[in-house]
C-alpha cells in the first residue's frame, strides 16, 4: 500500500471525533531529526491525544506501573504506555512531553547508579539516546525542548541544585534547593555545556511543568516567579506572578502552560470567606505584566470548596480555551472549558495514581501527550 500523503493525513487526522462542546482546529508539526527531514517546518494536524502517568500498589507486582488515559477519557489507549519498543523500557521513567517527544530517564540494568537520557517518538518509534552529565543522577528536574517551527532539534536541560552540585550543606545560602548551573544539550552539537547562575535566588519545584516557548524554557518556581532561560542556560528574566493563597506558593496548582500561542499561568486565589478559585493569567510582556484571562469557584468546578492541594492542573488545550484537572481522592480526571464555563468528568484514574505533588520517587507523573505522524525515519538525520 501506497504511504499516506500529508493531505490525506490531515484529513483522516481532523475528522477524528473530540466529545466535547469546544471547536478547535490542532495542528501538528515535524520534526527532522528523529522523523523525515523533507519539509519540516510543514505542519499537519495533531491534537492532545491523552496523558501518561503513573500509579502504585504494594499489593501488585510491579508495584510501579505506567498507565497513558485518552483525552476523551474512553476506549483503548492510543499509545502503549510501556514504551516497549525502547530497550530497557522496564527502568526508565518519563520526565517531560514537548511537541510530540517524549524525555525518559534510563537507569543502567548493570549499574542502577548509572542513567542516561532518552529522546523518543512514540508515533513513530524513533529514539536517540542522550548521555549523562555528571549530574544527572541527582538532578531532580530535567525538561525537553523541541520547536520545530523554529529548529529541527531538540535540546534538554538540567537544572543543578545545590546538592547535585555537591556543595556541602554547611554552606548552603538562600533558599533551600537553590539552582546553581544549568546545563544543556543540543541534538545539533551532540554536546552538553553548562553555566552557572549567578545572584540566583531561586528553586524550581520537581513538579515545575516547563514550557519551550519562542525558544525560551519556562518554569514556575518557589516564591511567586517564573525563570527564564535560553538554550545556552543563560537566566534570561524573572517573572513575578500573581501571588496565591497563604502556604500554597508550592502548590502545584502554581504552574506555566503555552496555548494558541500565549504563555498561561494557572494559580489559586482566594476571598476573605475562605472560598478558593482557581485563576488563570496570561503573559502580555516580560516586565511581569499578566492580565486576568478567567476566574472560576472551586465550587462551580468540584461542587465543593476544595483546598488547593487538592487539585492539579495538568495541562492547558494547545488550541482552545480548555484545561485538564486532576482532583479527589480517586483522582478524577475533568476538562473544562473557559468560553462556556462546562465541565466534563473524563474518567475516576484511581487511588493508585501517584500524587504528583506528594510523590517523592516519581517527579512529573501526567504528562500530556501530542502525537507526531509523519514518514517514516530515513537516515536518522
Amino acid at each position: 500500500m501506497d504511504k499516506l500523503t500529508d493531505d490525506i493525513l490531515t484529513d483522516i487526522i481532523s475528522r477524528v471525533p473530540y466529545k466535547s462542546t469546544c471547536c478547535c482546529k490542532c495542528v501538528a508539526t515535524r520534526w527532522r531529526d528523529l522523523f523525515s527531514h523533507r519539509d519540516h517546518r510543514k505542519k499537519l494536524p495533531q491534537s492532545l491525544a491523552g496523558f501518561f502517568y503513573e500509579g502504585y500498589n504494594r499489593d501488585r507486582f510491579p508495584k510501579i506501573a505506567r498507565y497513558f488515559t485518552n483525552v476523551s477519557g474512553e476506549g483503548e489507549p492510543l499509545v502503549d504506555p510501556s514504551l516497549s519498543f525502547l530497550p530497557g523500557y522496564n527502568s526508565l521513567d518519563i520526565l517531560d512531553s514537548c511537541n510530540g517527544l517524549l524525555l525518559c530517564r534510563r537507569w543502567h540494568f548493570t549499574n542502577p547508579q548509572l542513567m542516561d537520557y532518552v529522546v523518543c517518538n512514540p508515533a513513530t518509534e524513533k529514539w536517540v539516546v542522550v548521555p549523562a552529565t555528571d549530574w544527572s543522577s541527582k538532578v531532580e528536574v530535567a525538561r525537553l525542548g523541541f520547536e520545530p517551527a523554529v529548529s529541527s532539534h531538540f535540546h534538554v536541560f538540567e537544572f543543578i541544585d545545590q546538592q547535585a552540585w555537591c556543595i556541602d550543606e554547611s554552606e548552603f545560602h538562600g533558599c533551600v534547593g537553590r539552582i546553581e548551573a544549568v546545563a544543556t544539550y543540543s541534538s545539533n552539537t551532540g554536546v552538553w555545556r553548562h553555566q552557572v547562575v549567578e545572584n540566583n535566588q531561586f528553586a524550581i519545584p520537581t513538579h515545575s511543568k516547563g514550557v519551550f516557548f519562542n525558544s525560551i524554557m519556562h518554569l514556575a518556581a518557589f516564591d511567586d516567579m517564573v525563570v527564564t532561560f535560553d538554550v545556552q542556560g543563560n537566566l534570561l528574566w524573572t517573572i513575578g506572578t500573581p501571588p496565591s493563597p497563604p502556604n500554597c506558593d508550592d502548590s502545584p496548582i502554581n504552574d506555566v502552560f503555552v496555548s494558541q500561542g500565549q504563555l498561561h499561568f494557572a494559580n489559586n486565589s482566594g476571598s476573605e470567606s475562605g472560598r478558593y478559585n482557581l485563576s488563570v493569567w496570561v503573559l502580555e510582556d516580560y516586565d511581569s505584566k499578566w492580565s486576568l484571562k478567567h476566574t472560576v469557584s472551586h465550587w462551580q468546578l468540584f461542587g465543593t470548596n476544595y483546598l488547593p492541594l487538592d487539585h492539579n492542573v495538568i495541562a492547558f488545550h494547545p488550541e482552545c480555551n480548555m484545561i485538564f484537572i486532576v482532583y479527589g481522592h480517586e483522582n478524577t480526571l475533568m476538562s473544562y472549558e473557559m468560553d462556556c464555563r462546562k465541565r466534563h468528568f473524563l474518567r475516576q484514574l484511581g487511588r493508585d495514581c501517584k500524587s504528583e505533588y506528594f510523590s517523592t520517587d516519581v517527579k512529573t507523573p501526567f504528562i500530556p501527550y501530542v502525537p507526531l505522524f509523519t514518514e517514516s525515519l530515513a537516515d536518522g538525520s
